[in-house]
This record gives structure tokens, sequence and C-alpha cells, in this order.
């Protein structure tokens, strides 16, 4: 499990990706692994919070705008990810865009 994204002072927008997870695991954390590198690199990213249990999964991916979400959707590589999940890695997922106006929380340090 990786730590929290630290996010800027909003607004910002965040793109919430529920998955279930079918049994096929053939290219899934390569694939993985490559999208969120690939994410990091695109104008807009933020960062990013994932979890999963139980076959359920939750990523959200933070970005700065409407459009940089836009980008990343239609990028590529990203596309083909896309087009393996649903052929092969999901039984089911679905995508929320969010536009985050408050952040507040607690934090301990390291």
């Amino acid at each position: 499990m990786r730590g929290m994204a630290m996010t800027p002072e909003p607004p910002y927008y965040a793109v919430i990706f529920t998955s279930v997870r079918t049994d096929t695991d053939e290219g899934y954390k390569e694939t993985s692994e490559r999208m969120l590198k690939l994410a990091a690199a695109q104008p807009g990213y933020l960062g990013v919070e994932s979890v999963r249990e139980a076959g359920l999964g939750i990523t959200v991916s933070y970005w700065k705008t409407p459009e940089a979400i836009r980008s990343w959707k239609r990028q590529m590589e990203h596309r083909e990810a896309q087009r393996k999940g649903r052929e092969t890695w999901y039984r089911s997922y679905r995508i929320r865009i969010c536009k985050v106006e408050r952040e507040y929380g607690f934090d301990t340090g390291p």
C-alpha cells in the first residue's frame, strides 16, 4: 500500500476508479505499474492512492484540471490498457470524476 498523495490546496479534481477483478492476472501487474509511471509523467497529474482487498479495488488519481483528466484518458498506451482491462482483467468497474473543493485531515508525521 502506498501512502497518501500530497495534494495542493483545493480546488483540484479526483478520478475514482472502483473495480472488481477477474481471476486473470496475466500482464496485470506490469501494466498497472506502467500506467502509474505514465500517469505521473502527464501534465496536470498530482498523485494517486490505491487499495485492493478481496477482489475490490479503489484507485483515486488527482489532477489539476478536467482537461488534464481528458488528456490522460486519451493517452494511447492508457487506451490500450483500458481495452485490455475490459476484455481480460475486470468483471466490472466504475469511474467517477469529482471536483475537490475542500480538504482537511490529521497527520502525526513520520
